[in-house]
């Protein structure tokens, strides 16, 4: 039976390989800590759970939203995200588009913004999903790397070495998954500075964890730099996080006038509207809400990174080591470690998956391999357990990676 070349060139998920076999473990009666997850382990805010129930008894609840989405929440979106950004009149250009989730926002994006051929630049670490999206559009993804000792924080001149007239977009992921770190106020303020040398590329920002930052100081935005960059920027946001509903699927773009009708016109032969019952519970629910709902999450995820600190230098582990402050994880890097020396080989290839895997197979942690994030040879190990499993499940791991 002839399958498409697309679908043959995506990659399977490592991640699910490995959550089938915890699972199996599990099931022998092993005790797994599962540190994979991308999630929070709490419901959504109760006024908000409340909203959805009230929705439930309108007709309008059970029928077709719009395309696009509700009119009356696409205008709260906007107003809430230039207010929060400060982005004063410049803000009232932008529409709004609502999809199943920020990550059918950014392929419908790069569905309406791509041509095959097209160069889009991607930021290591980055997000699994971004280089398998650019390539089934049949875009080229182009990675400038990081490291450990910058905090992962990519350099400006490795992303204007890699423009040329080819390129039609770079993706920035800031709060980042997975490493933990927003860029600073200073490089958001180079990267305006590298971009309008470039008038014709996009800017996509993805903000999904925009309000997890944990330590100060708090996130900023390149188009904060400067406005005229918005007329060609790309935000994406969702429920998803800042709210614990990544089940519920409900994210959004912001973009201008042009973009958001092009992606609507593929949505609409896709998917039709997002779900009416979410977006209707949203428009009922008061934003303000969401600070203090995450105030407890956050104080969670800064006891845990100091946690990480502690740990890895009572373990001599120093160079593994960088402040997380934002979004749910830490990167481990297993090339700084004493365990990799029985990995090392003249091939030279990543090793994550390896490592990963017996990890899990000897002490029972999940963790999520790093090379499928652009980052060879680490994991990305997530800081939203509770706090005793949590201090368990690094004793662990801590106790592998000093092992020669």
């Amino acid at each position: 039976m002839h399958l498409s070349s697309r679908v043959k060139g995506v990659s399977e998920s490592i991640t699910m390989q490995l959550n089938d076999k915890a699972a199996a473990l599990a099931e022998e009666g092993r005790m797994v800590y599962n540190l994979s997850a991308g999630q929070l382990p709490v419901k959504p805010p109760q006024d908000f759970i409340d909203k959805l129930h009230q929705q439930l008894n309108f007709l309008k609840s059970y029928q077709y939203a719009p395309v696009a989405g509700v009119g009356e929440l696409r205008k709260k979106i906007l107003t809430h995200h230039a207010r929060e950004r400060r982005l004063g009149p410049a803000g009232e250009g932008l529409d709004v588009l609502l999809s199943n989730g920020s990550k059918q926002s950014i392929y419908i994006a790069l569905g309406a913004l791509i041509d095959p051929g097209d160069e889009v630049i991607l930021l290591a670490p980055y997000w699994v999903s971004y280089p398998e999206m650019v390539k089934f559009w049949g875009g080229i993804p182009l990675t400038v790397k990081s490291n450990v000792f910058d905090a992962y924080g990519p350099s400006l001149e490795d992303i204007g070495r890699l423009i040329t007239p080819r390129t039609r977009a770079i993706i920035i992921n800031s709060p980042n998954n997975p490493a933990g770190v927003h860029y600073p106020a200073t490089w958001m303020r180079g990267l305006a500075d590298l971009v309008k040398q470039h008038p014709d590329l996009w800017l996509l920002s993805d903000e999904v964890y925009a309000e997890l930052a944990y330590f100060d100081p708090q996130p900023s935005w390149f188009y904060q730099e400067d406005a005229a960059l918005l007329e060609r920027t790309l935000v994406f946001g969702a429920i998803s996080k800042c709210l614990a509903a990544t089940g519920l699927r409900l994210g959004w773009t912001i973009a201008p006038p042009s973009v958001v009708q092009a992606m609507g016109r593929i949505q609409g032969q896709a998917t039709s509207g997002a779900s009416a019952l979410i977006q209707r519970a949203l428009v009922e629910y008061d934003f303000a809400g969401i600070p203090p709902f995450l105030e407890p999450v956050k104080a969670h995820l800064r006891r845990a990174s100091d946690l990480v600190r502690a740990k890895l230098r009572e373990a001599d582990l120093h160079n593994v080591w960088y402040q997380s402050h934002s979004a749910f994880y830490f990167m481990l890097d297993f090339s700084r470690t004493p365990v990799f020396a029985r990995f090392q080989s003249e091939d030279g290839l990543d090793k994550s998956k390896e490592i990963c895997q017996e990890i899990l197979e000897r002490h029972g942690v999940l963790l999520v391999p790093g090379g499928d994030f652009g980052l060879p040879n680490s994991a990305r190990m997530s800081l939203t357990m509770e706090e005793v499993p949590f201090q368990e499940a690094l004793s662990r791991v801590v106790k592998y990676l000093q092992d020669r």
